[in-house]
């Protein structure tokens, strides 16, 4: 397993938090000449902790409206899961299945005690289980390599960042012409702000580290490289759409669920498809020889 300092970079993301809060706080009394904006701004980032801390599981979930499945309604799913699981000598995570047609996957929760995986129904009805297996290889990994919980935290964050900066705006008012330019300038920087947040917290090499652990788990990368596959050609058929909830939550998934390109691919959180590929088609190679 790879050490990517998670516990760090969870730390920087509340601090950053805290930083961005504390800074509006800070702006808004000197415009009001009143303390109490500042506070606010703290009890905001102190109530933020608690919740990104103990909901980090939840958040994504209901990004993608997701519910749990029991082992009757999804028998294959979990056969994967506790036969990986096993292998790895960790505790079975819940399972949950997003209804949409968008095919991914992901992994979310604080640690593997309180982790949980979801498949959406685009990926369960495009991948065979040999594909399927290699995916939830990959996913799992996530949560062994303690990515969860950085990766959660970092979607809570976003979501905070983001709705400040409405806030803001809907105190500097609708109307433009009328608007606080602090508010509006706020606004202006808040929501790319959030973006370079996660990109900054979550790097692409976690992405390598988990297709090449999850593989050495399963046994297969062949079968992950031919998922990513059929998972690119997928999204580019059936992209979910471009909500600010799953914006924050589309980098704990396998695969960038939106279509795009040119500047949008620069700046995603996922590494090129066609890289990650590669690297499992030469990893599968290396196990040959």
């Amino acid at each position: 397993m790879h050490n990517h300092h998670n516990g760090l970079k969870t730390a920087a993301l509340f601090g950053a938090l805290w930083a961005v809060l504390l800074a509006l706080g800070a702006l808004i009394a000197s415009g009001t000449r009143s303390s109490a904006p500042l506070w606010i701004m703290a009890l905001i980032g102190v109530g933020t902790t608690f919740y990104g801390y103990w909901n980090s599981d939840k958040l994504a979930i209901r990004a993608m409206q997701a519910f749990p499945v029991t082992e009757a309604e999804a028998p294959q799913l979990y056969q994967i899961v506790r036969e990986l699981s096993a292998r790895a000598n960790q505790p079975m995570p819940r399972i949950y299945i997003s209804p949409t047609m968008a095919p991914n996957a992901f992994a979310t929760g604080r640690d593997p005690q309180h982790a949980a995986v979801c498949c959406t129904q685009g990926i369960l009805q495009l991948l065979d289980l040999r594909e399927l297996r290699g995916v939830l290889g990959h996913e799992l990994m996530h949560v062994y390599n303690r990515d969860i919980l950085t990766s959660s935290v970092a979607a809570a964050v976003a979501g905070v960042i983001t709705s400040v900066g409405q806030l803001l705006l809907f105190f500097g008012g609708g109307d433009r012409r009328n608007a606080n330019p602090l508010a509006l300038l706020a606004m202006s920087i808040l929501a790319p702000f959030a973006a370079s947040l996660i990109q900054m917290a979550i790097s692409r090499t976690r992405e390598y580290d988990a297709d090449e652990d999850g593989s050495a788990l399963t046994g297969d990368p062949l079968a992950l490289a031919s998922a990513l596959r059929k998972i690119e050609q997928g999204v580019q058929l059936a992209p979910l759409p471009q909500d600010q909830r799953l914006v924050n939550a589309s980098h704990l998934m396998i695969a960038n669920p939106f279509r795009g390109g040119g500047m949008a691919r620069m700046f995603s959180t996922h590494p090129p498809m066609a890289d990650r590929i590669d690297r499992l088609e030469r990893m599968a190679g290396q196990r040959l020889g």
